[in-house]
């Protein structure tokens, strides 16, 4: 009777017996350790000197120090929050004095880091004007910047770029709630409990549907590439509900990867200290443990087929790092006729393409080897004007609907 029963029931285990929910471990070339590292929390504060106030209490901020050198030059410290880190020095602080007057304010970099971001004010945290950098002065090696502003009364705002924290992106993402097409969720929490927050967007039932995965922010200061994101999520939805796209395709996005590291004023880390973007192999941060295994779960289920990821990124120009030729992918001549597409709708006479092969644990090789999709690094420069990335993200959302629409 016991070798009967055995019998009967290994049929029905091995009948039953789920596909894996959760993203498999991956190799590459040139691993990264993503363990968790020791970071250095700046004093939130506001430093009080005679006549002049600094102060870093907001989200989003960065100054680790604020003193006065002369009648009239005050120094910013701005600090990393660990090192070895990529050269992004982000800051964000709030200035003030008690009489209106001009004076000039140095920022000065530790750890050799060299000036990245060219400085943006603003008056109240959300219209932003780019200083003209003819106005900038540099030392000897660009680790100090030195520049003259008016200050008085009212506060300014400094800023390596535009502000878009936490709370800012949750507003936007909120937006989309009056779409018919979204559905909002969390894909999980931070490891200081923000919302990883994440839209499903889809006309109909998504069952069986293939998929464009988007994502954003892994690195805190990256906000150009955000803004592309913004506008070819914008355009998917205004036009892919009404030219049949959201029908055939579903699209999961995922725009703040790195809340905690967003609203910290870190330069590229996570509250772990890790480059969120060397940890698709393991999985040691909770913020891509918990998305990768949400993009798993989510596929898996509804028996999504994942043709493409996009990770918006910022960098010193606009550039596409793609997978080369040798790298097999469910839709192989995707990249170029996109890419060409972007180039003529944009007018641009080169699209600044930089392929290769998979390498570093980065999103663009996972995509491809867990699900065997084309990953993009899609790259926004520092200081693409902003109308342009506007114009971009539209343009892409376009051409991949055109292709795709062609496809299926």
């Amino acid at each position: 009777m016991k070798k009967l029963f055995v019998l009967l029931i290994l049929p029905f285990l091995s009948c039953t017996a789920p596909k894996s929910l959760t993203a498999k471990p991956h190799s590459f070339p040139n691993p990264h350790n993503t363990k968790s590292q020791p970071i250095t929390y700046q004093t939130k504060k506001t430093y009080q000197l005679p006549g002049v106030s600094a102060s870093n209490e907001f989200p989003a901020a960065r100054l680790n120090e604020f003193h006065q050198e002369n009648d009239s030059v005050f120094v910013a410290t701005i600090s990393p929050e660990n090192i070895p880190i990529n050269p992004s020095p982000w800051y964000a602080f709030k200035i003030w004095s008690e009489n209106k007057q001009d004076i000039y304010l140095k920022l000065s970099y530790t750890s050799g880091h060299k000036h990245r971001y060219h400085p943006k004010l603003s008056k109240e945290g959300e219209s932003w004007t780019s200083m003209d950098t003819t106005l900038l002065r540099f030392n000897s090696d660009s680790t100090q910047v030195s520049f003259k502003i008016p200050i008085s009364q009212d506060t300014t705002w400094v800023a390596a770029q535009e502000i878009h924290d936490y709370k800012r992106v949750t507003d936007w993402v909120l937006k989309f709630e009056q779409s018919p097409f979204v559905t909002r969720e969390t894909a999980g929490v931070s490891a200081q409990g923000r919302t990883l927050h994440y839209l499903n967007i889809s006309k109909g039932p998504y069952d069986k549907k293939p998929t464009i995965i988007a994502l954003s922010r892994q690195h805190p200061p990256e906000v150009t590439g955000y803004f592309a994101m913004q506008s070819f999520l914008e355009t998917l939805l205004d036009e892919g509900g009404k030219n049949g796209f959201l029908e055939k395709y579903r699209v999961m996005v995922y725009p703040l990867m790195n809340p905690d590291g967003v609203d910290l004023g870190h330069y590229r880390h996570n509250t772990g200290g890790v480059d969120l973007n060397r940890d698709w192999s393991v999985y040691n941060q909770t913020e891509i443990q918990q998305i990768t295994n949400h993009m798993v779960r989510e596929t898996t289920r509804h028996k999504n087929k994942v043709l493409l990821g996009i990770d918006f990124h910022s960098t010193w120009k606009d550039v596409y790092y793609t997978l080369d030729e040798s790298v097999k992918r469910s839709i192989p001549d995707f990249t170029k006729a996109w890419l060409e597409k972007i180039r003529i709708g944009t007018q641009l006479i080169d699209i600044n393409e930089m392929p290769g092969k998979i390498s570093r644990p980065t999103s663009g090789g996972w995509f491809n080897q867990q699900f065997g999709a084309t990953g993009i690094t899609y790259e926004i420069g520092d200081d693409t004007p902003r109308a342009f990335i506007q114009l971009k993200g539209s343009v892409s959302a376009q051409a991949l609907m055109e292709i795709l629409m062609e496809c299926n």
